[in-house]
């Protein structure tokens, strides 16, 4: 059984660009998201690659991750019936302390970007990169599934404002 462990960061700046290994572009549907945090997603980069993972919560910040690769014909046929979606670019990034990824969010999520690293246990120590300005682990509203259902642009201009202040992108 898979398990992933991470921790995630809203970003700020462009600090993180030097530290690019690769990047990709994905759009990500959600097939099945319960209150008890079970979510099917599918994920699909084009005509090269697509995936299916289920995930649902472990204890402490880790989840049970399935992750299987399926066809793109068959992801796009599943992101048609998603129930909500989102597309984003991934970068991989060259940082010490675990797998770290950041995502751009574009359309209704933009203009969040989020860095996530994996890690092998909850007491792992990593050192955070000075642009990750704001810890969101935790942050149901910041997930992937709930990005998908309730999009940043969506939220009130009030909580929108707020959460960008704490990254520094507005003036007070």
């Amino acid at each position: 059984m898979a398990l992933e462990i991470e921790r995630r960061f809203l970003v700020a700046g462009e600090g993180w660009r030097e530290h690019i290994r690769w990047d990709r572009h994905l759009l990500q549907g959600y097939l099945v998201g319960s209150a008890d945090g079970l979510t099917l997603r599918v994920r699909s980069d084009g005509a090269n690659a697509a995936w299916l993972t289920l995930k649902y919560p472990a204890a402490g910040i880790a989840r049970h991750e399935f992750e299987y690769a399926i066809p793109p014909s068959d992801a796009e046929a599943l992101l048609e019936r998603s129930e909500a979606s989102l597309i984003k670019r991934r970068f991989g990034l060259d940082l010490a302390g675990g797998d770290w990824v950041l995502d751009v969010f574009e359309a209704a999520n933009a203009p969040l970007v989020i860095a996530e690293v994996e890690l092998e246990s909850e007491q792992d120590v990593v050192a955070i990169p000075p642009w990750c300005r704001w810890e969101i682990t935790g942050e149901g509203a910041f997930s992937n599934a709930a990005l998908a259902r309730c999009p940043f642009q969506a939220w009130a201009a009030q909580e929108q404002e707020a959460w960008l202040l704490k990254l520094g992108a507005l003036q007070a």
